[in-house]
């Protein structure tokens, strides 16, 4: 045989050379849940190995990451009951969780890229991700003028990169505006682009309290059997102003992934979500599969789909590995 493609296999340098995937941990983008209090770590039922954190642990979690080499968070406040209303205005709070977090994280942390989301369902007494009206619809243009305002909150604390996870129509040129006449041009936009109304978020929603009261996401989130109209929200939002494109959940959705690497030149993020993660650990914890190995190799997946960050639960596990 003149070609014998195992030559190229045989060894581990050799492997190593011809390697066409890699990754490092400058892909990842570490997920952070953040409760009130003071060294109160609480553990995340669903999600076996998550925890939710007071600001000044937080704060000591991002310090430790970023010197393993995580160069980004991605910040999600769990919410006092109490404070969830149908107007969700804890979400623009200048002195909230969120806030406080983003502003001492920033300065124990300052090369540290920060991220939050742009959307109302933390907040909401309903869970839904806009404003509600009388006959359960969700409000678009409404919820927008919201979303704008959480952004400059989150601006003025010092987030790097808003992240707009709500599906609404319009929602990223109107919050690229709204930074932008107030002076936070360097603010960065990652946008929640091809967000799946799938049902993988469950153990994320069991951790912020997010589950919903009545109806559900369908009118807003993407319908998972379509990947045309995937295309088409990630050309919007290109169009619209935003610097990174998202697609959510990961594994699931590589084909969308690598659909829309060939569309656009924009830097794409793959969410590789809490069901994705928590499927894994309770197969590892049963003694059928080594978590490590299968989230190194789902993350060389979505990286090899075309993703060029991956948001993960699984960032401790890929760094004991790297």
């Amino acid at each position: 045989m003149l070609i014998r493609l195992r030559r190229n296999r045989q060894t581990e340098a050799v492997r190593r050379m011809v390697q066409e995937t890699t990754l490092t941990a400058h892909d990842l983008i570490a997920p952070l849940f953040l409760i009130e209090g003071s060294c109160q770590r609480v553990p995340v039922m669903s999600m076996p190995g998550v925890e939710c954190l007071s600001i000044d642990l937080a704060v000591k979690e991002a310090s430790h990451l970023y010197e393993r080499g995580i160069q980004a968070l991605l910040l999600f406040p769990l919410i006092d009951p109490g404070l969830r209303t149908e107007g969700a205005e804890e979400a623009w709070n200048r002195s909230g969780l969120l806030a406080r977090a983003i502003r001492e994280i920033k300065d124990a942390v300052p090369e540290l890229c920060l991220m939050a989301d742009v959307a109302l369902d933390p907040f909401t007494s309903h869970s839904h991700d806009g404003l509600v009206n009388a006959k359960g619809e969700v409000l678009n243009d409404e919820t927008i003028a919201c979303l704008i305002e959480m952004a400059l909150m989150q601006a003025e604390a010092g987030i790097d990169f808003v992240a707009p996870s709500d599906m609404m129509d319009g929602r990223v040129q109107a919050i690229r505006e709204g930074l932008d006449e107030e002076g936070y041009q360097q603010v960065g936009i990652m946008a929640y682009s091809a967000k799946y109304a799938s049902s993988l978020y469950d153990p994320f929603r069991n951790a912020l309290g997010t589950r919903l009261k009545s109806g559900d996401k369908r009118t807003y989130q993407m319908d998972p059997a379509n990947v045309r109209e995937a295309l088409l929200e990630a050309a919007l939002d290109e169009e619209e102003g935003a610097d990174i494109l998202m697609v959510k959940p990961a594994t699931l959705y590589l084909d969308v992934i690598a659909k829309i690497r060939a569309q656009t030149a924009r830097p794409i993020a793959a969410y590789h979500v809490s069901g994705e993660y928590s499927m894994v650990m309770a197969a590892h914890q049963a003694g059928y599969l080594d978590a490590a190995k299968v989230f190194h190799e789902t993350a060389l997946s979505i990286k090899r789909a075309g993703a060029d960050l991956i948001i993960t639960y699984a960032t401790k596990y890929l760094l004991d590995q790297m």
